[in-house]
């Protein structure tokens, strides 16, 4: 299985952002644990972080037809990026949304994903695990795929 995973806005700055909410974990730390968990799972994986939506869409874009996954952490554009929202609609990929934090249990504006509805599910509120959740999931529906 060969599965890309979408860094958005801001997490380049994790270690060091907000470390209350996002932890003191860095994105090379997290990409490390996607790595670990990827090889337990015989998968193969690519981690990109992009900080402009434009970026991220044409990611999505080129993922259509070469990967069997997508792990997205969209960041605040979560919450009104529709081009995201339509891009993973369009390429029929299977996607699974990532947050570190609970965005449900934040402020009111972050309660919401246009995204989600786009998405297999959204795995949210276990940090750095998050992550390590959702390439569980994805090779889990990958598993039930009929061939």
């Amino acid at each position: 299985m060969n599965v890309l995973v979408i860094h958005g806005p801001n997490l380049n700055l994790l270690g060091t952002r907000e470390p209350q909410t996002y932890g003191t974990q860095t994105l090379d730390d997290v990409d490390a644990r996607i790595a670990r968990e990827a090889a337990e799972l015989g998968m193969t994986v690519r981690c990109v972080q992009h900080n402009s939506e434009g970026a991220i869409v044409d990611e999505l874009h080129a993922a259509r037809g070469n990967v069997d996954g997508i792990a997205i952490n969209p960041g605040a554009y979560t919450h009104y990026a529709y081009a995201i929202r339509d891009a993973i609609a369009a390429i029929a990929v299977p996607t699974v949304e990532v947050h570190l934090s609970n965005t449900s249990a934040r402020e009111e504006f972050r309660r919401t994903s246009i995204v989600a509805p786009v998405c297999l599910g959204t795995v949210a509120g276990f940090g750095i695990e998050s992550y390590a959740l959702a390439l569980r999931a994805l090779a889990a529906s990958h598993a039930r795929k009929p061939v």
